[in-house]
């Protein structure tokens, strides 16, 4: 058997083989002229586009294109005749019902033969699925925009009631109450009122983190931060003869978001509080260091303690809980620890049971 040598010898020796082929293939295939009609098609597009052949023929191919399509596929069909290869290059044709099809075009230009080859998939049911696919994407963020814009003022909302609430109970406390039945019931209420406020920080953190993509950064104070917390939880720790010690004189201003440093004490100091060991006063220590460029925070209490062999690997997790406390709602740490890696920091445990937590938080330089 001779050797084919080129491949016009391939095309002379196998034309009846290519011919059908083109004529039995699925896809469009076509060779359109540099003068913008078509030459040749097979039958797949007659079927596309619903033209009888003697009609794709006669009329120029961009009278066959989508109106909004028509400049692109001119400057696409130049650039072909300069020898550039089209690969993947979609436009939308109308069809002789007037339905418009979505075509993917690979082509190429022979100069001396003045002829474009081009190879065509109709992807019209591809880009239905991503319409639709946007479509529902965009209605579902605007539904989601709106539970969030809802959510927040709710939760916003609601949190100067309830600080209204706690500033009645320490009035009340200082009022001589005879009715020791009343006396409990009233340390409930405010116990209540407590949990309440901090439930209502969590969320409101939770969605001011999702809705800020460009967290605003400044000097914030570590000591200033800690005061507002304590101002915040100011019953909490005088009902739970908290202690609270603070050495910040190695740093106490770092370039941070505000909102995030007090979240961070707002959570670390009540659940050091809401942990603590049963018929122990909770103490918190709070110290700050610079070590290799970084500034550090280190955190520690002597509460109840972790079983790191148990919670390892989930302790940052959202909703996690590891305690029986009915007030454990496991986002606390989550938000903590969202809170520094959103701003390329990091937060380490040391725990052991009955024997208190420790947190180191490196800020980033």
């Amino acid at each position: 058997m001779d050797t084919v040598k080129n491949l016009d010898d391939l095309l002379l020796t196998n034309t009846f083989d290519i011919d059908l082929f083109v004529q039995l293939s699925p896809e469009m295939i076509c060779i359109a002229g540099y003068d913008g009609f078509f030459k040749k098609i097979n039958p797949a597009v007659s079927k596309t586009l619903g033209y009888t052949q003697q009609e794709l023929l006669a009329r120029p191919i961009n009278e066959f294109v989508y109106f909004e399509d028509q400049t692109t596929t001119i400057e696409s069909r130049e650039a072909v005749k300069r020898s550039i290869p089209l690969i993947n290059f979609e436009n939308r044709y109308v069809t002789k019902s007037g339905e418009i099809v979505w075509l993917s075009w690979t082509s190429i230009g022979i100069e001396e033969k003045q002829l474009v080859f081009g190879i065509a998939k109709n992807i019209t049911h591809k880009k239905r699925l991503e319409e639709d696919r946007n479509l529902l994407l965009t209605s579902l963020t605007a539904t989601n925009n709106e539970l969030k814009k809802l959510a927040y003022t709710a939760a916003h909302d609601l949190r100067s009631p309830v600080d209204n609430l706690i500033s009645i109970f320490s009035i009340i406390e200082d009022t001589k109450v005879e009715n020791d039945e009343i006396v409990l019931l009233l340390d409930l209420l405010k116990q209540s009122s407590e949990n309440l406020r901090e439930t209502l920080n969590n969320y409101v953190d939770i969605l001011i983190q999702k809705k800020s993509l460009n967290i605003q950064l400044g000097p914030v104070s570590f000591s200033e931060s800690l005061r507002n917390i304590e101002r915040s939880l100011k019953s909490l720790i005088l009902d739970t003869k908290t202690e609270i010690f603070a050495d910040f004189t190695s740093v106490d201003a770092i370039t941070f978001n505000k909102t995030y440093i007090e979240s961070i004490f707002l959570n670390l100091v009540s659940n050091s509080i809401k942990y603590a060991k049963p018929n122990t006063y909770p103490q918190i220590s709070l110290e700050s260091k610079k070590l290799d460029g970084n500034v550090t925070l280190k955190f520690k209490d002597n509460g109840i303690g972790f079983d790191m062999e148990k919670v390892k690997g989930r302790v940052f997790g959202f909703n996690q809980t590891f305690h029986d406390n009915i007030d454990s709602k496991g986002i606390g740490l989550y938000l903590v620890n969202s809170h520094l890696t959103s701003l390329g920091g990091h937060i380490e445990m040391e725990s052991r049971v009955n024997e208190g937590t420790t947190f180191t938080i490196t800020f980033k330089a």
